[in-house]
């Protein structure tokens, strides 16, 4: 899940600075004349939340969100552009084998939100696509902590708030839809500049102190575990890992990585009676998940296990299959045009020199 890796902002009709260069892309023809070798083995497709747009002011957390509209849109897409929607499962094989015979598509949802069992269900079924949740198990516990959606809740109850930093306080105005994003902009990378232990502390107070109740905003949100055993059931669904607390893997010592880990695993096979075989590092990205971590899924025994790391899949994959990279599907890539530019994997490939240069 990966709140930490992009910018929310305002509500806004004009695509972020990234959206338009996809449609510039796109627009130019390039990747319709890319080599086909860009596009690669397949796509993993990662999204977290699956509902309609409420159409509210201040959302900085839309950028998780996509709409079920979209959702079957783009399965359509990536079916006319000849990609097979696979499991997890059946994909992973394929990688593992070098089965280049025709490219795949599989649809991951992170966390474990409510709306993937109400709001995106619906549309697998309709489109007959399998689809895997990755769990944190502290959702349908009652205890993880969906702190980016707190902190939300907290400036949008807010007229004024005041964050306390290590090196000083923040104070900031919040009356209007604009105050609040810049507040939000400011706070979110202040905390998120933090250890996890500090982001997440000072985001209780400011929870407490606006009137958000964190435990039952993860009642709100979070599927319950009958409901999961729900999509457990379903022919089209799996339930993979994503730890018991969702902290970032790279945040933590050994030992509390391999802890948080193993914590989920216990309580999915106590609740499910089977043992995951699929991971998703929580937020994904490289600060949040290195080769410590990957080396520790590989060490429990995982056979595969995905990043946020932006990219399609290649056959060198097989030799990284406990670093897969993923494709966002969200609320800033809401555009066949847009997704069109990133199947091709021409962003990606453009963005390999600047990556060389030390720029991420």
């Amino acid at each position: 899940m990966t709140p930490m890796i992009q910018e929310p902002r305002i509500r806004s009709s004009r695509p972020s600075l990234m959206g338009q260069a996809l449609l510039a892309l796109q627009a130019s023809g390039a990747c319709r004349v890319a080599p086909k070798s860009l596009a690669g083995m397949g796509v993993i497709f990662m999204l977290h939340r699956v509902r309609p747009d409420d159409g509210a002011d201040f959302a900085p957390n839309r950028i998780l969100e996509i709409t079920p509209d979209f959702l079957e849109e783009t399965i359509g897409f990536v079916q006319e552009q000849g990609y097979r929607c696979l499991s997890l499962d059946e994909a992973v094989s394929r990688i593992e084998a070098g089965d280049r015979s025709e490219r795949f598509a599989v649809f991951t949802l992170d966390d474990g939100y409510k709306d993937n069992l109400t709001d995106a269900l619906p549309v697998f079924e309709r489109t007959n696509t399998p689809f895997t949740v990755y769990l944190t198990t502290g959702v349908p516990d009652g205890h993880a902590e969906i702190w980016w959606v707190a902190l939300e809740r907290a400036i949008a109850n807010a007229t004024a708030i005041a964050v306390k930093l290590p090196d000083g306080a923040i104070d900031l105005w919040t009356r209007t839809a604009e105050e609040k994003q810049a507040a939000w902009n400011k706070i979110y990378w202040a905390l998120r500049a933090l250890p996890e232990v500090l982001l997440r502390a000072e985001v209780r107070r400011l929870a407490s102190e606006h009137g958000v109740d964190m435990a039952a905003l993860t009642r709100e949100l979070g599927l319950t575990w009958d409901e999961v055993r729900m999509l457990d059931a379903h022919p089209l669904a799996s339930i993979e890992a994503h730890t018991a607390d969702h902290f970032a893997q790279s945040g933590l010592n050994a030992h509390d990585a391999r802890t948080d880990i193993e914590r989920g695993l216990a309580r999915m096979e106590a609740e499910l009676g089977r043992r995951p075989t699929h991971f998703s590092y929580p937020y994904g990205d490289p600060s949040s998940a290195g080769e410590r971590d990957f080396t520790l899924a590989e060490a429990l025994g995982f056979r595969s296990a995905t990043t946020t790391r932006k990219g399609v899949i290649h056959p060198q994959h097989a030799k990284r299959m406990h670093a897969l990279p993923r494709l966002s599907l969200n609320g800033d890539y809401q555009d066949r045009r847009m997704l069109e530019a990133l199947l091709s994997g021409l962003p990606f490939a453009l963005a390999r020199p600047i990556r060389s240069l030390g720029i991420d």
